[in-house]
């Protein structure tokens, strides 16, 4: 029993969650993280530019994307849609693809709740090697998820 209470609580240390709420329907936010013209304007942390990206947007479809850093540097990430439920859930893997050696996958699940007219989305990444790593990529997606917001906005 108590090796069980241990895996729960290493899995919740090596998860990631994170809630927002944006102002805009959940069709429209659904959209923009699932066509190429709509999330090359936000993918990414503050201060890098996504060049790349390609979706096969249906369960079992593959989808690849590049940042660049503001130093110039490509970071290749990629990964295959496990579950597409419009405009409600994204299930999918992500991996970093350094060199053409794919990375370790986690798996990513997106739900997007309608309140109001406004849009509650849930992030939940898991399972990370460390804590470091996860809130590396809390830091990322944080960012990612800021500037969502403002491209919302203007869309």
């Amino acid at each position: 029993m108590a090796m069980t209470s241990e895996n729960a609580s290493r899995e919740h240390r090596l998860s990631l969650e994170i809630t927002r709420i944006f102002d805009a329907p959940r069709s429209l936010v659904f959209r923009v993280w699932s066509t190429p013209e709509h999330a090359l304007r936000w993918w990414g942390p503050r201060d890098f530019s996504p060049h790349s990206l390609t979706m096969d947007f249906r369960p079992g479809g593959a989808w690849r994307a590049c940042i660049r850093s503001p130093e110039g540097r490509d970071y290749w990430m990629g990964g295959v849609y496990r579950e597409v439920i419009e405009p409600e859930k994204l299930i999918f893997t992500f991996a970093w693809d350094e060199e053409g050696k794919p990375g370790a996958d986690t798996l990513i699940t997106v739900s997007f709740v309608d309140v109001g007219g406004k849009t509650r989305l849930t992030f939940h990444q898991t399972p990370f090697d460390s804590v470091d790593e996860r809130d590396s990529h809390q830091e990322g997606w944080g960012e990612c998820l800021e500037r969502l917001e403002e491209y919302l906005s203007d869309v």
